[in-house]
């Protein structure tokens, strides 16, 4: 699995993809040791077949999910040609599930929800992750691409922060509305006054880059008392609609995003899933 990993790093994944590849393929081996209890030599299109067979039956795995994994393993089959334990690819197309296009917009919280968020966070005094969740609702970003700005990525006069190595290795220029110049000058202000000396815009106690880790225990703490469940990737759902309903263009809004397929952006001009089943409700 390290040969795998280093080739996966060879090839300009980002750790958050060789993580997901790693444990797809880690979820495969174990089922293949599990069921077939001989030590695994090379893929083959009968196993996959019966492991995604598996995926479905046993495990109630949802179409998107069993993607991934096959996804993964797709990776893991060129790497073992390159490595010479294999000569032909036994994944094609045909493998993977089809899945129906979503309907529904992707936000499933409201204004409301996000503001009495933000608010509680507001409440607690810690400026750094009001500044935080802010970002992801305001600006847009992926919580990867928030936790790795540093303080010479934005410029509060300019309104503008430069994201790089967004997903695909992408930079973009964002830009930041009032709320979120605020919450930053806040959180920089106290920075100043607390003395810590860091090239990153979060850090964390121990004067050390953010991580994930912290923030999903951040949001599940209030996340409880909202008594409704959101997670950073929700924040992200909810400007991209919030700013579509607010008269931003799609275009406008998949640059600020970051979508590489604009169609990703087209799916949150449709209506919510209660608008959808309120409207089935009147039939």
């Amino acid at each position: 699995m390290d040969s795998f990993i280093q080739y996966l790093q060879k090839d300009g994944k980002s750790e958050n993809t060789i993580k997901g590849y790693v444990q797809s393929v880690s979820g495969f081996l174990k089922w293949f040791d599990q069921s077939k209890g001989v030590e695994f030599q090379r893929l083959h299109h009968e196993n996959i077949r019966e492991y995604l067979s598996f995926l479905k039956t046993i495990k109630n795995s949802k179409p998107k999910t069993i993607n991934t994994k096959i996804n993964a393993l797709v990776k893991f089959n060129e790497f073992l040609i390159e490595s010479n334990m294999q000569e032909d690819m036994v994944l094609t197309k045909k493998d993977f599930v089809k899945v129906q296009q979503q309907y529904a917009s992707l936000a499933k919280v409201e204004y409301k929800d996000v503001e009495k968020f933000r608010q509680m966070v507001l409440d607690s005094g810690n400026k750094r992750n009001y500044a935080l969740v802010t970002l992801l609702a305001y600006a847009g970003l992926r919580i990867s691409e928030a936790l790795n700005l540093k303080l010479d990525d934005f410029n509060i006069t300019s309104r503008e922060i430069l994201v790089k190595n967004g997903k695909g290795s992408k930079s973009r220029t964002v830009f930041m509305n009032d709320k979120v110049k605020a919450a930053l000058q806040s959180w920089l202000k106290e920075r100043e006054k607390e003395g810590i000396e860091n090239e990153q815009l979060f850090v964390s106690n121990r004067n050390k880059q953010m991580d994930r880790t912290t923030v999903n225990k951040l949001f599940k703490e209030y996340a409880e008392k909202l008594r409704k469940d959101i997670t950073p990737h929700d924040l992200r759902h909810f400007f991209c609609s919030h700013a579509i309903n607010k008269g931003m263009s799609v275009h406008e809004v998949a640059n600020q995003a970051g979508h590489s397929n604009i169609h990703t952006t087209l799916l949150y001009t449709n209506p919510s899933k209660d608008d959808l089943i309120n409207k089935m409700n009147q039939l």
